[in-house]
């Protein structure tokens, strides 16, 4: 029986799968957060159905997405479909998706005419369900439920009587050659999507990218047909529909795949075997209570908790999978492999802290993911900057070094090591064809693989010259950083040359420090000083100032491995301060944006400690919300959820490959995560407060802490650290200092 959908205002309420007093951690979950514009920001998420690291997900569809555009937002006013969508963030593209939409009366088929109203009030979202009311007037509301697995889901819609009962499978768009096939007899509705969105960047055609999908309907419908064709020619079909009595329940399931019709049914085989709704969901939901459950908190409201478990489950989504079960669609080779993949890694964004995460709360997928890059090193000869699921030369630098380098210093083992030094080294020693005849302009269409852009100049002069590239200081200092990664690798395999090698040339950042502003600054190649650039830099005067997505203020402190240099060019930890005062003073830290993720956590490394703990706090207020609107920035595949998660647990790994934690302020009084192997990592926040903000002093298992620092193996072994909080700045961990690189 239809149960009275859940009013998204009063989220959340009791989850349905736990009918007693005791919330679950599912419960907290609210995916409508960050899908609404506020004066907080636009976090530019969906309200996703699907499994941690799902292959396809599902989500209303109140907008045509696009680059730029996401399938849902919460100030729309009607829904035109549910999608499974493969669209990762706002400023990335779709691909191979498959579109459902119920209705009645006469076929329409564009989404401006199939749209039916909706109110939020009749609309309930949880990772494992999602449900809505669509209004078709005076003749009352079809009522549509969704659920999911990893590939496939199961959909319920509730038509009302007096006509006919109708759902459209969509599966391309105008101009896109996709193709739809009816089987009454087997219930079944087939085709296949080419579209990628993001085919126009980078250098990969795929002629044979297809996204292949199987609706199933439950009941023997009344007709079948395609609709969007040329007379008899079915592969210019853009869908097709399935019609029942009116009034009737209708169920259905459907498989995705990249690989083939054939696999999606597979898919939906092994993971919907069964016509069971509420079975399905409620394993769906199992799989999300465990994973949310290894994050415990005590001393937060309800409302903070709603908002910190929608974090973790933003921070669970991506990377995605891309395999199917032992096999996988290579989007760099156009073949098909036996293997593990992932793909819509966000890199220039997560491997700041969603990675790092990942490490804590999905440990087992580590190694999987690394493999997934190593592949795409094999088949396309790099690894990717931004796979989505293909090569699209978005954002700078090849900081999967970084993802390597972190999972290498953390002990995963489950990659080949030397394909992994192989790929790495290319990235910092091989320049990308073209190298000094081209640009690089962001987004650029038509160029080969970017990997390090002007690495022919950083290897020669050591900087990138902003006359010759564009963005060029922004990469010279994140070339440099990932430099370092090359040569933690290197240390680990025990290439001695080849670490002293790359740790002094991740010192190239210092090429660009200007001792007359105190500032990062761009160099041209005759060596003179670019002109500084600000943070009205529009892309066409990137080229002049270098800068990607920001200025000299925001990439002063972007090489997180070298504060201790930086501290030491400033003219000591007093000036570094001074000068972080005034970047925060003049409104240059921008959290909506990642470079700026690390700089509340600086103080630390200069003996200010209390400042970051103060710092911290007030960025969390003010740039995370409890509401639709309550995210600033889009949230990049986890990385703006992640800071929050860090920043609430009390610490956050400013120079993620390095396997240390700077120590913040807790937000709450007890914040725990329980380790794969069992063990658990507890931060105890006595007298913890609004107004107690203040580190007075610190024990690790009972010992004293004078550092702002904890390491992986603290972390790993189930330590207790314990903070005594006050009202006021203390003298603790004051004394500590970063170590020097050695510059030999």
């Amino acid at each position: 029986m239809w149960k009275v959908l859940i009013c998204a205002v009063a989220w959340p309420l009791l989850s349905s799968a736990d009918p007693g007093s005791r919330r679950d951690f599912v419960s907290y979950v609210n995916p409508l957060i960050g899908t609404q514009k506020s004066a907080i920001g636009y976090g530019g998420t969906m309200p996703f159905v699907t499994a941690p690291f799902g292959m396809t997900d599902w989500t209303p569809q109140t907008r045509q997405n696009k680059i730029s555009i996401t399938s849902y937002n919460y100030d729309d006013g009607a829904i035109s479909g549910f999608i499974g969508t493969h669209q990762p963030a706002i400023w990335m593209g779709d691909y191979g998706y498959v579109t459902l939409m119920p209705q009645v009366g006469s076929l329409r088929t564009s989404p401006e005419n199939r749209k039916l109203p909706f109110a939020h009030m009749n609309e309930s979202a949880s990772p494992d369900y999602y449900a809505v009311a669509l209004s078709i007037g005076e003749n009352g509301m079809i009522r549509a439920e969704m659920t999911a697995s990893e590939r496939c889901a199961i959909f319920r819609f509730r038509f009302p009587k007096g006509d006919v009962a109708r759902v459209l499978v969509e599966s391309s768009r105008p101009g896109i050659p996709g193709f739809a096939a009816v089987d009454r007899k087997a219930h079944e509705i087939t085709g296949r999507n080419p579209h990628r969105m993001d085919a126009h960047l980078g250098p990969m055609k795929l002629p044979h990218f297809n996204g292949y999908f199987v609706v199933q309907f439950r009941e023997l419908p009344m007709k079948m047909e395609t609709y969007g064709g040329h007379n008899s020619n079915a592969s210019d079909t853009r869908g097709a529909y399935a019609e029942f009595n009116p009034g009737e329940v209708v169920e259905l399931r459907v498989g995705t795949s990249f690989i083939s019709i054939d696999q999606a049914r597979t898919n939906l085989k092994r993971e919907i075997p069964d016509w069971d709704f509420d079975v399905v969901r409620q394993k769906l939901h199992s799989i999300w209570e465990e994973k949310l459950s290894r994050l415990q908190v005590d001393g937060a409201s309800e409302r903070e908790k709603t908002r910190l478990y929608t974090a973790l489950y933003h921070a669970l989504l991506y990377p995605r999978m891309f395999s199917e079960y032992g096999r996988y669609y290579s989007a760099f080779d156009d073949q098909v492999h036996t293997g593990e993949s992932y793909t819509s890694f966000s890199i220039w964004d997560t491997f700041r802290a969603e990675n790092s995460l990942l490490t804590l709360f999905a440990p087992e997928r580590i190694n999987g993911m690394v493999t997934a890059l190593l592949q795409n090193f094999k088949e396309g000869g790099w690894m990717p900057k931004w796979p989505n699921p293909s090569y699209t030369n978005i954002m700078i630098a090849t900081h999967a070094d970084s993802l390597v380098a972190e999972a290498v210093r953390k002990g995963f083992n489950g990659f080949d090591r030397g394909l992994a030094w192989q790929a790495v080294y290319k990235d910092a020693m091989t320049p990308p064809d073209g190298d000094t005849t081209r640009r690089w302009v962001d987004r650029e269409e038509g160029t080969p693989y970017e990997a390090r852009a002007g690495l022919t100049y950083y290897k020669k002069l050591g900087y990138i010259p902003t006359d010759k590239t564009d963005e060029a200081a922004s990469r010279t200092l994140e070339d440099s950083y990932d430099d370092w990664c090359v040569a933690q690798i290197a240390k680990a395999l025990g290439r001695e040359s080849d670490y002293r090698f790359f740790l002094r040339r991740s010192l190239n950042d210092r090429n660009l420090f200007n001792p007359a502003v105190g500032l990062m600054n761009g160099k041209t190649s005759d060596g003179k000083w670019a002109p500084l650039g600000g943070s009205g830099d529009t892309p066409g005067n990137r080229s002049v100032s270098g800068w990607t997505e920001g200025d000299a203020w925001v990439y002063t402190w972007a090489p997180f491995h070298d504060q201790a240099g930086l501290i030491q060019l400033m003219g000591g930890a007093d000036a570094y301060t001074a000068k972080l005062d005034a970047h925060f003073g003049g409104g240059h830290n921008v959290h909506s944006n990642e470079p700026s993720h690390h700089y509340g956590y600086l103080y630390d490394f200069a003996g200010q400690p209390w400042k970051t703990q103060a710092k911290v706090r007030q960025i969390a207020a003010a740039e995370y919300g409890y509401d639709p609107g309550g995210l600033d920035g889009d949230d990049d595949c986890g990385q703006m959820s992640a800071w929050l998660l860090f920043t609430a647990i009390g610490l956050y790994p400013v120079n993620p490959a390095s396997g240390d934690y700077m120590i913040g302020s807790p937000l709450y009084k007890r914040m725990a995560i329980t380790l794969s192997s069992g063990r658990t990592f507890r931060v105890q926040a006595e007298d913890n407060s609004e107004s107690n903000v203040y580190i007075q002093s610190a024990t690790l298992d009972g010992h004293p802490l004078n550092i702002p620092v904890i390491t992986w193996e603290q972390i790993q072994s189930g330590a207790t650290l314990r903070l005594q909080m006050g009202p006021k700045p203390s003298r603790w961990a004051t004394s500590w200092r970063p170590t020097p690189v050695p510059a030999n």
